[in-house]
């Protein structure tokens, strides 16, 4: 399998492919906890094209695509100052995203995808994300040096997470 992992521009074929991404992920997390109808409803109504292309577009917003064999398979969007309430005053935070399809989570897909982020977010002092306590790819971020700073809520459900970080810059 050829895994490659690049930034992505917020065109059409761009979100796209992450749209093909969030609505499987989405129904794949949600799943055991919601019913269908709510995770097509919430599909249908908030997952909008023109607002992924225009945050997209954000200069301090970037996204990497990861493909295997030319088909999009995972996903990280990096928010450039985006913090959380825990993050020290003077701190320079990077929101990420991590999300790949259950059916290619595989070492070297979670390893491309994390690679090519963490080379994206080397400016930063801290880099965080909101996982939810269920999602597969918190343990692989915690073996990557991040630590779970605080007990949250995330995703269209709000259902149990941790606030994730690591330090890329200290001092």
């Amino acid at each position: 399998m050829d895994i490659i992992s690049k930034f992505t521009v917020g065109s059409e074929e761009g979100i796209s492919d992450l749209i093909a991404i969030i609505d499987s992920s989405v129904y794949a997390l949600h799943k055991e906890f919601v019913t269908e109808d709510e995770i097509k409803k919430y599909i249908h109504s908030e997952i909008d094209p023109r607002k992924m292309i225009n945050d997209l577009n954000d200069l301090s917003n970037q996204l990497i695509m990861t493909y295997a064999d030319q088909k999009p398979v995972g996903y990280s969007i990096i928010k450039s100052g985006s913090l959380h309430p825990g993050i020290p005053e003077g701190k320079r935070a990077t929101e990420i995203s991590f999300v790949i399809l259950s059916e290619f989570d595989f070492p070297e897909t979670r390893q491309s995808l994390w690679k090519k982020c963490r080379s994206a977010v080397s400016f930063t002092d801290i880099v965080w994300t909101n996982m939810l306590d269920h999602d597969p790819l918190s343990e692989f971020l915690k073996e990557s040096g991040f630590v779970s700073a605080v007990s949250s809520k995330a995703g269209p459900f709000l259902l149990p997470s941790h606030i994730l970080e690591l330090e890329i810059n200290q001092g």
